[in-house]
């Protein structure tokens, strides 16, 4: 009956953390940056414009779903908590070995993802006046000066 309650229990924590995992995040997309005109949506159609700026900068990927590092951990706390004590001792042992144990994976996992890589933000002035920011990880190959297409959010030398 103990070992059915110990069962239980890590299965109740265990599927809480594969559940989870579930939870997803939204990558960095285009940014729309309206200074003096109103904006319009770009996602549907191709818009025209000049380039006004390209700027290098830092992308941060800090994701805040539990992955894999976190359910390895919960797991591995979990076998080595119920390794420790007797009676309800060992349940509340094996229930903090757990907790504990996707805690650490989970910021094991976060260091691993935190290189931070670099975006291309791109200032567009389009034909209708107004200012586009753009944001995508390559320049196209895109000078300052240079026109350029936006279809779907991403610009291209034409």
């Amino acid at each position: 009956m103990k070992t059915l309650n110990k069962l239980t229990a890590l299965a109740a924590v265990t599927s809480t953390l594969i559940l989870g995992g579930c939870a997803s995040t939204t990558p960095l997309n285009n940014t729309n940056v309206g200074t003096t005109y109103p904006q319009q949506n770009t996602s549907s159609y191709t818009q025209y414009g000049v380039v006004q700026s390209i700027a290098l900068v830092p992308q941060n990927n800090t994701g805040t779903s539990i992955g894999a590092g976190a359910i390895a951990g919960a797991v591995v706390g979990g076998i080595l908590g119920n390794q420790v004590g007797g009676g309800s001792g060992k349940t509340a042992a094996t229930v903090l070995g757990a907790a504990g144990g996707a805690y650490a994976g989970h910021e094991l996992e976060k260091r691993n993802q935190a290189q931070q890589s670099n975006v291309y933000q791109l200032t567009v002035r389009l034909n209708n006046g107004s200012l586009q920011t753009l944001t995508q990880s390559t320049s196209n190959d895109i000078r300052v000066g240079d026109r350029v297409r936006i279809d779907n959010g991403v610009a291209q030398r034409y």
